[in-house]
C-alpha cells in the first residue's frame, strides 16, 4: 500500500508529465490536490435545452468526456428570477429575495464564500464581461453587464475588497482572466460572470440563437483554462453552472472538469446549495447555510 508521501510524489509527477505533454494530469490526483474552483454562471436553460437537442454541441461535448449532473436543481421557486440564485450559491440563502433589484435594494449582511476567503487570507475574484468598473452598483448603459448576475456587490462585507477582487473578463487573448490562466495566478475562487450574450440570457444586440452563441463562447474560453497553468498542474475544478430554468422547470444542466473527472454522468439529487459546499469543501472552508446539509459533488465527480 501506498504512503500519504508516495501517493503525493506520484500525483506531482503526473501533473509534471501533463505539463510537458499537454495531457490532463488524472489518476492518482488526490482530492487535496485541488487548491482552486472556478464557478462559471450561464442563463435561463433547462437540462433538455442543453443536452437533448443540437444548439449546444461544445457543452454536450464536455458532458460526455468529463461529468455531467443529472438531477441537478436550482432549488428556489421557479416565480423567482435569476438574482437569487447567485446569492444562494455564494452565501447558503436567498435572503428572502424574489426579484432582480440592485445592491442598492438589497444590502446583505450574511456570511458569504468571499467573505470566507478574505478571513483565510486567500484570494478570490469575479471576473465579468464587460464590467464597468469594479464594484459596479447598477447595470451598463448597453445591458451587457448586468449586476444581478454577480454576487459580491450585495455583501456588505465585501464594499472594500470588491473594488480590487472584481475585475473585467478580458478576451481569450487578453485580459485579466487570460493573464491570471497563463501565469498559474487564478484565485482559490473565482466567479466567471459572462455578458448578457455570452450567458445565454440575450439582450438587445446580441447574436440570434442564445444557446449557440453562449456554446461558442465557452468553446473559446475552455480551451484557454484547460490549458492553463492551474488546471495543467491538478490544481484547479471547473463547475458550469446555469442560475435557472424556466418557470416550469428548474432541472438545470451542470458540468463539472477536473483531470481526476473523465466520463461521469453524477445521478445524484444536486443543487445549488451543492454547488457551495463543493466549493467550501474542495478549499477547506466551513460549510454555509444550506450547504452544511448539501449533497457535495465531491465524491460523485471523483474530486
Amino acid at each position: 500500500m501506498r504512503t500519504t508521501v508516495q501517493r503525493r510524489l506520484i500525483g506531482a509527477v503526473v501533473a509534471a508529465v501533463s505539463v510537458i505533454t499537454g495531457a490532463p494530469a488524472h489518476a492518482e490526483t488526490r482530492r487535496d490536490a485541488y487548491s482552486k474552483v472556478m464557478i462559471i454562471v450561464e442563463e435561463n436553460r433547462t437540462a433538455d435545452e442543453i443536452f437533448a437537442g443540437s444548439q449546444a454541441p461544445y457543452l454536450t461535448g464536455l458532458a460526455r468526456d468529463y461529468g455531467s449532473a443529472a438531477n441537478m436543481l436550482a432549488n428556489y421557486p421557479t416565480e423567482c428570477p435569476s438574482l437569487a440564485a447567485y446569492i444562494l450559491m455564494t452565501s447558503g440563502t436567498t435572503g428572502g429575495i424574489c426579484d432582480d433589484e440592485g445592491p442598492r435594494r438589497h444590502s446583505l449582511s450574511v456570511p458569504n464564500i468571499f467573505a470566507q476567503l478574505d478571513a483565510a487570507h486567500r484570494r478570490w475574484r469575479n471576473y465579468a464581461e464587460n464590467l464597468p468598473a469594479p464594484c459596479a452598483r447598477t447595470n451598463s448603459a448597453d445591458g451587457m453587464f448586468l449586476v444581478r448576475h454577480t454576487a459580491v456587490p450585495y455583501y456588505t462585507s465585501e464594499a472594500q475588497t470588491c473594488s480590487t477582487g472584481q475585475v473585467e473578463l478580458g478576451t481569450p487573448d487578453a485580459g485579466a482572466l487570460s493573464h491570471d490562466l497563463r501565469t498559474g495566478r487564478l484565485p482559490a475562487y473565482s466567479f466567471v460572470t459572462p455578458n448578457a450574450c455570452h450567458d445565454m440570457h440575450g439582450a438587445t444586440g446580441c447574436p440570434p440563437g442564445r444557446i449557440t452563441t453562449g456554446d461558442s463562447w465557452l468553446s473559446q474560453w475552455i480551451p484557454r483554462i484547460l490549458a492553463g497553468q492551474d488546471y495543467r498542474a491538478g490544481r484547479l475544478v471547473v463547475i458550469i453552472t446555469w442560475d435557472e430554468g424556466s418557470v416550469h422547470d428548474n432541472h438545470i444542466p451542470t458540468v463539472v472538469i477536473s483531470p481526476t473527472t473523465r466520463g461521469v454522468v453524477a445521478t445524484q439529487p444536486y443543487d445549488h446549495c451543492s454547488t457551495l459546499r463543493t466549493s467550501e469543501d474542495l478549499l477547506g472552508l466551513s460549510p454555509l447555510g444550506c450547504a452544511r446539509s448539501a449533497t457535495s459533488m465531491v465524491s460523485g465527480f471523483r474530486l
